[in-house]
């Protein structure tokens, strides 16, 4: 018999999905009730004996702090995000959750509420059982779906052995994916009336020649550098302004640019191939590089992947597939703070799409994966170093 129902564990997961937790940079006239989700899962696990509180990482942006266990052994992280992107395009109810046999729709439903109510579940769980021999924090954290800022606050003010978080993963085990640089490049040109050809030099049409020699870049290098795990290395042109008028020489022109690193890729030669190309193409151009996010690639014989892989089995009755992924995670955030991090989460479909939902027998099988894991984590894991 369970400590958490079936019936319990899916009505939270509606009841998360209910509130429209919409992540505010994206969607400024969605995005207003992080504080009403954060404040919800305080009281649901409160009520469940465990004990939580919001931290808040910025005005109206809070992370939820919890743990459960007797302190006597080592730590282990399980962490969910709580926003969600925005509605607009939808063609179902975003926030009316329904349910058609397996499957629970509305917005956040696969990404990532589903997770969430695996992991409040399964604390639930653990905490009913009484079987914790050392300590499982929790972090609900804000902010996944733009810039991480909850991970960044959340890694600088708690420490743990290992983390598993729960994004959808189809139940697979991620154990690597790819990183990001964000850059800026800029040309410079001479403005002048559009009839003085003599005088004008269009730094546009000096960007147009950056953006040919960019594109054959991407095709013909970075496409044949690949991991095993997660794929190709990649980068593209996502932004581009210039000019001040239609008649006038631009006098300056820029755009951004993403570039997708791999997990043995060093970040400075990143930076400084794409500086090469760009300066090749046009000699003195700028390139700003104002973002990055590292790539995760946790360690084959780490701890919490013997565990876990041992958990899964046990729910599951066969080997888990261990995948990389090329999309970013906030598991590179933990992992970077020294905290092994690996991913499983449940099965669903339309992240970000018209039509979102999640398939509840596998939340079901992510909540007993997780207190497994635990329950062997805690009983064998070594402990954080002083």
């Amino acid at each position: 018999m369970r400590a958490l129902t079936g019936t319990e564990s899916l009505e939270l997961l509606r009841d998360l999905i209910r509130i429209p937790s919409v992540n505010p940079i994206l969607a400024p006239h969605e995005g207003h009730n992080e504080v009403k989700i954060a404040e919800f899962a305080v009281e649901w696990l409160r009520k469940h004996h465990i004990h939580a509180e919001i931290e808040f990482v910025e005005p109206g942006r809070p992370n939820v702090y919890a743990e459960l266990g007797d302190g006597d052994g080592p730590t282990l992280c399980f962490c969910a995000h709580l926003d969600t992107v925005g509605t607009e395009g939808m063609t179902i109810e975003p926030f009316e959750p329904t349910v058609e046999g397996n499957r629970v729709y509305g917005r956040g439903s696969c990404d990532m509420k589903a997770g969430v109510a695996s992991i409040m579940s399964a604390a639930a769980i653990l905490t009913a059982e009484g079987t914790i021999k050392g300590k499982v924090i929790l972090a609900l954290i804000c902010d996944e779906e733009y810039a991480s800022i909850g991970a960044d606050h959340y890694v600088l003010h708690h420490k743990a052995d290992a983390c598993i978080l729960t994004e959808p993963s189809d139940l697979k085990m991620v154990v690597a994916h790819r990183g990001f640089l964000w850059a800026k490049i800029t040309t410079t040109g001479r403005s002048a009336h559009g009839a003085r050809w003599d005088l004008g030099e269009s730094a546009i049409t000096k960007m147009g020649t950056i953006l040919v020699e960019l594109d054959q870049f991407d095709k013909k290098v970075l496409r044949e550098r690949k991991d095993p795990l997660v794929g190709p290395a990649s980068m593209h042109v996502s932004l581009a302004n210039g000019g001040v008028g239609v008649s006038t020489y631009a006098p300056e022109c820029q755009i951004h640019i993403e570039r997708r690193t791999l997990p043995n890729e060093d970040t400075d030669a990143v930076k400084a191939e794409i500086e090469q190309v760009v300066n090749e193409a046009v000699e003195g151009t700028e390139v700003e590089w104002y973002f990055k996010r590292d790539p995760l690639l946790c360690d084959e014989n780490a701890e919490i992947i013997q565990h876990a892989t041992k958990a899964y089995e046990k729910v599951m009755g066969h080997e888990v597939e261990r995948i990389g992924w090329e999309v970013w995670t906030d598991a590179a955030v933990f992992h970077q703070a020294g905290i092994p991090t690996i991913n499983i989460g449940a099965t669903g479909f339309g992240l970000h799409e018209p039509v979102e939902w999640v398939d509840f027998e596998s939340v079901m099988k992510n909540t007993d994966i997780l207190v497994e894991s635990a329950k062997s984590f805690l009983k064998t894991g070594s402990s954080i170093s002083n």
